[in-house]
């Protein structure tokens, strides 16, 4: 992306990421062995791309949109976003690579949630493995969406392994309709879809 624009642009291109995960680009990626550093070419005070520290909590604002990193708990320093227009008052929100996750939820039930899009990498059969990689599972994904306050919010899943997006939906699906079919808190049920490629949505 970086050399099919930098010759476009009169400023870098802004790199916002945790203090973590700039630092691991600088040494694994951007050292000039696997691929260059471009936030020092062409020279140091006009580089092509320029590191931004991003921290969990914090809000940016541009071209008319307001993105607040959440906090998430995964293998690796990871963060979530919740995004609205800056005419709007609701926002869109995503989990991101987390497991169990309060601190999640305590931040999402202040917002008015639009709607909600949540990571559920593995079907059941594999929820050990889910545990150990800090992804969910339809179980997981279940009690974690009892902390959600918003019912009538729609919720769409994603991050879901290729072979087992059918088998994940349709545990999703069970667990509504049997273990799930009382009180998932009161109010209307929740509505869980598959987020598709080529969905497109207003913030």
């Amino acid at each position: 992306m970086l050399d099919a624009v930098a010759s476009l642009r009169q400023t870098p291109v802004q790199i916002h990421a945790l203090p973590q995960t700039l630092e691991v680009l600088s040494q694994h990626i951007f050292n000039n062995i696997i691929w260059p550093d471009f936030s020092s070419i062409p020279s140091a005070a006009n580089p092509f791309m320029r590191f931004c520290p991003l921290h969990v909590g914090e809000q940016r604002a541009t071209a008319g949109v307001v993105v607040e990193a959440l906090p998430a708990v995964h293998t690796v320093p990871a963060v979530g976003y919740a995004v609205r227009g800056q005419d709007r008052k609701e926002w869109w929100v995503f989990s991101g690579d987390t497991e169990r996750n309060p601190a999640f939820w305590g931040r999402v039930n202040e917002l008015p949630v639009a709607m909600l899009v949540m990571e559920t990498a593995f079907s059941e059969r594999e929820s050990a493995l889910a545990r150990r990689s800090l992804h969910l599972s339809p179980q997981s994904l279940l009690a974690e969406l009892r902390q959600f306050k918003q019912r009538r919010c729609q919720v769409y899943i994603t991050h879901t392994k290729p072979a087992e997006t059918d088998i994940i939906m349709g545990e999703i699906r069970d667990l509504l309709a049997h273990q799930f079919a009382g009180p998932l808190d009161e109010g209307p049920p929740l509505s869980i879809q598959w987020l598709q490629a080529g969905q497109e949505f207003t913030l």
